[in-house]
């Protein structure tokens, strides 16, 4: 019986199945970032900018302290004061001390702050249907909830609380015309 020589085994790409999984999330995080970086770009901020906006929008006519905001973002922030002092010079945000708590800043959005998010609405709709507008409605919910569910025991301060429930950060989706 001939034998025929075995080429030698690949070493494993990755260390573990978490491993991968993670690797595999980052590099998706990184494709989808691309997109929505050139749409707020082009707007002169930042997705994380935007993101913030979108919050303090949600939070009028109210305020919000920074740290509040913090927590709602979808990404932390590293230097929050630094990116309301861009916000600030942009003109789309304003700040102010606390009339109870002189220490604590107050955080709202300004007329220009909610034009802007106005203007980008539709855009920010067709960046997400074109980062995963691919996969049909139960892929979609079947993503959300495995991400949440994988995020779950590492959510920080707030935790899953700090954001909305999914009810309240789903509009009702229109069927196709």
């Amino acid at each position: 019986m001939l034998r025929v020589p075995r080429a030698p085994a690949s070493p494993p790409l990755f260390d573990s199945l978490e491993q991968e999984a993670y690797l595999q999330l980052w590099r998706t995080y990184d494709r989808l970032r691309e997109i929505d970086e050139r749409l707020f770009a082009g707007h002169g901020i930042t997705a994380q900018q935007y993101n913030a906006l979108r919050v303090l929008k949600a939070a009028r006519p109210g305020a919000l302290s920074a740290s509040a905001l913090g927590a709602r973002l979808v990404s932390r922030a590293a230097d929050i004061t630094r990116l309301l002092d861009r916000l600030e010079r942009l003109g789309l945000v304003q700040r102010r001390r606390n009339d109870r708590n002189r220490r604590a800043v107050e955080v709202s959005i300004t007329p220009a702050g909610v034009a802007l998010v106005g203007r980008l609405a539709a855009a920010v709709r067709r960046c997400g249907r074109d980062q995963l507008g691919h996969l049909d409605q139960r892929s979609l919910r079947q993503l959300v909830a495995l991400l949440e569910r994988a995020r779950a025991p590492h959510e920080g301060e707030g935790g899953p609380a700090a954001w909305p429930a999914r009810a309240a950060r789903m509009p009702a989706r229109r069927p196709p015309r």
